[in-house]
Parts: C-alpha cells; structure tokens; sequence
C-alpha cells in the first residue's frame, strides 16, 4: 500500500511513557516491530530511517544509532522475520515423531505457510534490497540455514550419507521456493503447494532412493 500523506501519530511500545529511555535491546525490538509495521500498512517503500523514527516516538539519531543505513534497517528487518519462522520451525520438529512422513509433512507446512503469511513482506524486502551485496549474503546464509535445518531433521529417517542428504536437502530448498513461486501468481494454493513438497521429500528420500 503506498504511503499516505496524512500525519501520523508516534508508535510507542504499549505502556511507555513519553520520553522513556529503554535498554538498546529493547530499543532495538521495539524499531523493528515498528518497521514491520510500516511495511505491511504503508510499504517498504515508505520505510526510511526518518519516518521509522516519526512513527517509534523517538529521534533520527536514535533510528540511525541502530541501523546506520536503510539497508542495515530492511536486512535486520529481514533476519527478524526469518528468525521467528525457524523458531516456530524447529519448535515444531521438536513435537514432531522422526519418521520421514511425520518430518516431510511438517517441514512442508511450515515453508509454505511461511510463504503464505509473511512471503509478500519478504519478497517487498529482497525487491528493495535488489543488487546490494550485503543483503545477498544474509540472502544465501539465511538458505544455508534452512538446508541445513532440513538435513538434521531428515538425517534419522534417511539412509543416505551426510553429504549426499546436504545435496537433496538443496535441491528440496530450489523445488519449495519454486512452488512458493506458483502459489503467488496464484496457479496454486498453500495446502497444494505444500502436499506436492511432502510429496517429493517422501518419494525422493524414501530407502535412500
């Protein structure tokens, strides 16, 4: 949505006075809750170091303190968004039996659930952060993770070596960000998509294929 010219009013953390000094970690969650904010009302195009500022009730050096560029800003945005769909991830395998099924199911879900809730912001984000060197790094680091989330998970139900698994486990990674692709221009949906990745798991990983 673009950003609108009606004046705002600062976005403080519910329960904070005007004024209050918060510790830098707190600071720093409540910018970025206030950065997630902006981008899903007004765009990532309306978020600028300045206006994250106007809307967090606190002044530019602050923001900047924080995030030095709006770069720094968009990619800690970005980790922070990643960082909360492992956490619910990982939390998920923990429930989950260490079967192949049981593991191809659940991952399945996640990612395309994931894609589903908070895809839009991530891909507004990548957009804006097209050719910066800095954010295709935490681009690939942030693959890596996932790839390597995927082939703990699997290793106990595969009989296949650690490095043959690692290969499958990005090849697996390419075929979920494919059909996460078909499921935004609308030529499926987030439960399809998400049978057709188990699908593949299960039958490409089954008795070591």
């Amino acid at each position: 949505m673009a950003r609108t010219n009606a004046a705002r009013p600062p976005t403080r953390p519910r329960g904070e006075a005007p004024g209050k000094r918060l510790p830098k970690a707190e600071r720093r969650e409540q910018l970025l809750e206030t950065a997630e904010q902006i981008a899903r009302e007004e765009g990532t195009e309306a978020l600028t170091l300045g206006h994250l500022a106007e809307r967090a009730g606190v002044s530019k050096p602050i923001a900047y303190e924080h995030f030095e560029t709006r770069s720094g800003l968009l990619i800690a945005l970005a980790r922070q968004i990643d960082d909360r769909q492992v956490a619910a991830l990982i939390e998920a395998l923990k429930r989950t039996q260490k079967r192949l099924e049981d593991v191809a199911r659940v991952v399945s879900a996640a990612y395309m659930h994931c894609c589903a809730t908070v895809g839009p912001q991530w891909f507004a984000i990548l957009a804006a952060l097209k050719g910066d060197e800095q954010m295709d790094a935490v681009e690939r680091e942030l693959l890596d993770r996932y790839v390597t989330i995927y082939r703990d998970a699997l290793a106990p139900c595969v009989q296949l070596s650690k490095r043959e698994l690692h290969l499958r486990c990005v090849a697996i990674i390419g075929a979920a960000e494919a059909l996460a692709a078909e499921m935004f221009r609308g030529r499926t949906d987030e439960s399809a998509a998400a049978k057709a990745l188990e699908s593949l798991i299960v039958q490409w990983l089954s008795k070591g294929g």
